[in-house]
């Protein structure tokens, strides 16, 4: 019984969820920003890449960039080294001769102090972007961007994310997670609910921060913490569907956790102490209605449902182990037939039946959407199989670092 108290309002709650999502793909605001044609406009971009220790992918990072196609002329890139102690910042002089790039050095102080310094020398620029120094952009994707500020009261735009060159099992897994996160990300955009702006290739119109500040500490998740502080102005934020960015995903299980960790403690920091009036609020629309209410809900959920899993598999072990001893294991091994009328379904298979069939739908959205290659049917069973395990292990660790005031780091 008390499985049921935890399972059914989850599995309801998120189908309705599930369903908005759909639904909302299909509406107008969705398919016309699938439709958008490319700009022709050429305003003056400066991308920050703020650097600490990434002396193995800064190299690709400046290429990716220089790569873009765009007048040259209209593209700065900022450079910010932030207190590296390996070789990054030896890599970033290579470039010193190019106009187009500008290179600064600082002692650390965390990225957003990073970013913040690459604002103050991107004063001329009608439109400021970031780009993670661990990652690489498609040369069209700068095009894709710029579209979406042909309409003015747009005041920043997110990227569509994907793994770049996924190998091991747990990259493939996170491959198909980010794409179902471009689909959520272009399906948000639609209500204007996006609460996160990446760090892979988000940009802005300077009036952002003129207005409403610099980038903040905000729990190390200053991308999450910007795009609600925007939410709050009221400021519209959108998606470019087909700009699409590449970035290297942690590729041992520690990395993914802490990372993982980082991210989902500093989503209930942020939201939890500096925004809960957004939770609940109808100004804000689907957002403070649906979507911030339910992300708080499904961490619990989700973790109750992982322990009513581990006890569920406890208590049927010993009841199968207590039934079955004594009888011969050739009996017990012995093939049956199995007779699907007899076959003993429940609410709870068919509910979750549904709710798996929306997230592959959602995931298959997404793939379009990103234009990756992969088997996805393999990568579809690893991610199944693969999050359900672990991504409680960060959802409880994450609850206790907020419950017990514990500062994440970065690394």
């Amino acid at each position: 019984m008390s499985l049921e108290v935890v399972t059914y309002p989850f599995l309801f709650l998120t189908i309705f969820f599930e369903s908005f999502l759909l639904v909302t793909l299909l509406s107008h605001p969705a398919r016309t920003s699938r439709e958008r044609v490319a700009s022709s406009k050429t305003p003056k971009v400066a991308v920050i890449v703020p650097c600490w220790n990434e002396e193995s992918t800064i190299g690709g990072t400046i290429e990716s960039l220089l790569a873009l196609e765009y007048p040259r002329e209209k593209l700065s890139i900022i450079l910010v080294d932030d207190g590296s102690t390996d070789a990054t910042y030896s890599t970033m002089m290579r470039y010193a001769d190019n106009a187009q790039i500008k290179i600064l050095k600082k002692e650390n102080g965390g990225k957003h102090t990073a970013m913040n310094l690459g604002i103050e020398h991107a004063k001329d620029a009608e439109l400021i972007g970031c780009l993670d120094a661990d990652s690489f952009v498609d040369p069209k994707a700068l095009r894709e961007m710029i579209t979406c500020f042909d309409e003015e009261d747009v005041m920043a735009a997110a990227p569509s994310m994907s793994v770049h060159e996924p190998h091991t099992l747990l990259e493939r897994m996170q491959a198909v997670e980010y794409q179902l996160g471009n689909a959520m990300r272009h399906i948000l955009s639609a209500t204007n609910s996006l609460y996160v702006t990446p760090g892979p290739f988000s940009f802005y119109r300077p009036q952002v921060f003129q207005n409403i500040g610099p980038f903040r500490h905000a729990y190390l998740t200053e991308d999450m913490e910007m795009a609600l502080r925007m939410q709050r102005a009221g400021y519209r934020i959108e998606n470019a569907v087909r700009a699409r960015v590449y970035t290297k995903a942690p590729d041992t299980l520690t990395k993914l956790i802490k990372q993982r960790t980082r991210w989902n403690t500093g989503f209930l920091r942020n939201v939890l102490y500096d925004y809960r009036d957004l939770v609940g609020n109808r100004k804000r629309g689907a957002l403070g209605l649906i979507i911030l209410p339910f992300s708080l809900i499904s961490v619990v959920f989700a973790i109750g449902m992982f322990g009513n899993a581990i006890v569920q598999f406890v208590q049927n072990t010993i009841h199968a182990i207590a039934t079955t001893s004594g009888i011969p294991i050739a009996y017990l091994m012995t093939p049956r037939a199995i007779n699907l009328f007899y076959w003993p379904y429940s609410a709870t298979a068919l509910l979750s039946g549904v709710l798996i069939a929306i997230v592959i739908a959602l995931i298959v959205v997404g793939k379009r959407l990103s234009n990756t290659s992969g088997t996805l049917l393999t990568n579809i069973v690893l991610y199944v199989v693969i999050y359900s395990l672990v991504s409680p292990l960060w959802l409880i660790r994450s609850v206790a670092d907020v419950a017990r005031g514990t500062a994440n780091t970065w690394r």
